[in-house]
């Protein structure tokens, strides 16, 4: 598997990014790209390890050492039969998965991972560069109408699977434009929208219908939905997590995804970016530290904000993994993105307690204070002000990027459907719900979680809805799929 000690020669290498300072002055995607000798030696990283724990860290089951064997032989269309055997849209996860599989390499037990995702991205736009990537519409095709409801990485997962199966699949959104929150919520400069519409290409040609501006339960009723044999949910986990606190009402409390929603439009061309939503020459608070809360700082910067700063209530992470934390576990690890790198003051450990307006009810700062984690064995931690370290910052915007709560109900109480105890839709273990003949998948069903995840999920449903029309399914599941021969 790979080169012979490969892992001891070579040492893992990035690829390298235009300057901070160079890249914030437009939106496009900043890594150069690596050759490929060095893309080989990368691939001949991965070790002969008996037992791939990469496998157990990627919830799609991705064959890891499998093709990044054939890329280190040079195979470099094996390697793309392989990625997509397991895994509908790698040009995704290969740029915006925080990449599971690479904390659980066995190689990072004692040297850096292996660079799975970067390997990924590359052998698929190899693909598509070399025209590899077809549309391959289904030999023949059933009776049978699916409704897939939302176009984010669950919904066009579950749409794709089940057109190949045979069905005539339709997406609906009730956007403008397909992607979900890959198109809404991804800034350009972590992945331009091009990738997803080369993609939305080959699946039209497909055979797969997209119906936009389309929102079932408004403008498409809930009674003519019921005229498809299945139905597959998987709009997200949209409902916004607030921060009820005073002065929240105030012009410029910003909901993080209105923030970054507006911009991926407006750099898409459809509008100007508002006043109320630039923060051009404006001191920027971004209240949250996940990824959403670090594309905030990015589009911030890109703006020409006048100062950006991030507050994160958790404690300031080690920068190597505890003894609560350890391999092949997901590190709970400082971690510090290209965002972070173009300017930002980050602060950990602090709460917001009330937003400072003006006379005319706009922002103009917010009040925070210090706290501390207790940590009693047996006990969840318990959140403790410090006393004596008020402190009063100067904003004009502040974006609230403090997760989701779950779906929005208004179509669930429409289609009679039962909520689990995290106000998810509940879904069996088959992804069916109380309602025959609706399944629901992604982040509708799970709550808020990754990309990775939702394609997971949407391949894992349409497996189960072709079974349920038909009675058994060829579709593959976690793990499986046709690979080419050795």
């Amino acid at each position: 598997m790979g080169e012979l000690r490969g892992f001891l020669e070579y040492d893992r290498i990035q690829e390298e990014d235009i300057k901070p300072e160079e890249r914030v002055k437009n939106y496009k995607e900043f890594h150069k790209e690596l050759p490929t000798e060095e893309l080989k030696k990368q691939g001949g990283r991965c070790m002969d390890c008996g037992i791939p724990f990469c496998h157990s860290g990627c919830p799609l089951g991705n064959l890891i050492p499998d093709f990044n064997d054939a890329v280190y032989r040079n195979e470099w269309q094996k390697a793309l039969k392989i990625l997509h055997a397991t895994n509908n849209f790698p040009e995704f996860t290969g740029r915006l998965c925080p990449a599971p599989c690479e904390s659980a390499c066995v190689l990072g037990i004692i040297e850096p991972p292996v660079a799975i995702e970067m390997i990924e991205k590359y052998i698929v736009e190899r693909g598509f560069k070399e025209g590899w990537i077809k549309p391959e519409p289904p030999a023949h095709r059933t009776d049978k109408k699916v409704a897939v409801i939302g176009s984010g990485p669950a919904g066009l997962a579950a749409a794709q699977q089940l057109n190949r199966a045979g069905h005539h699949v339709t997406v609906f959104e009730r956007d403008s434009k397909v992607g979900g929150l890959l198109r809404y919520g991804i800034p350009d400069f972590k992945m331009e929208k091009k990738v997803i519409d080369r993609r939305l290409d080959i699946m039209k040609a497909e055979g797969i219908e997209f119906k936009t501006d389309t929102e079932v339960g408004k403008n498409y009723s809930v009674e003519e939905i019921k005229n498809f044999d299945a139905v597959v949910l998987c709009g997200g986990a949209t409902e916004k997590r607030k921060l009820p606190i005073p002065g929240s009402d105030a012009e410029g409390v910003v909901q993080a995804m209105e923030f970054l929603k507006h911009n991926n439009e407006a750099v898409d061309g459809l509008h100007e970016v508002e006043e109320r939503l630039s923060a051009k020459g404006k001191d920027v608070i971004v209240i949250g530290g996940g990824d959403t809360g670090s594309d905030c700082v990015g589009t911030s910067n890109r703006h020409g904000a006048k100062s950006v700063t991030n507050f994160e209530i958790m404690p300031l992470p080690p920068e190597q993994r505890s003894s609560e934390n350890p391999w092949p576990y997901w590190p709970f690890t400082l971690k510090t993105s290209s965002s972070h790198e173009e300017g930002v003051e980050r602060n950990w450990s602090i709460q917001t307690k009330k937003f400072v307006k003006d006379s005319q009810g706009k922002l103009k700062g917010l009040k925070t204070v210090q706290v501390e984690w207790i940590k009693r064995p047996g006990q969840r931690p318990e959140l403790k002000e410090v006393p004596e370290t008020e402190k009063e910052w100067p904003c004009d915007l502040a974006l609230l990027s403090l997760g989701f709560t779950g779906p929005e109900k208004t179509l669930s109480e429409k289609l009679g459907l039962e909520l689990d105890e995290r106000t998810n839709i509940k879904g069996k273990k088959d992804y069916s719900t109380n309602v025959k003949n609706i399944f629901v998948a992604g982040d509708m069903r799970r709550g808020q979680s990754l990309i990775v995840w939702a394609i997971s999920e949407g391949r894992e449903a349409a497996h189960n809805v072709d079974k349920y029309l038909m009675g058994s399914s060829k579709l593959p599941i976690k793990g499986e799929g046709d690979l080419p021969t050795p």
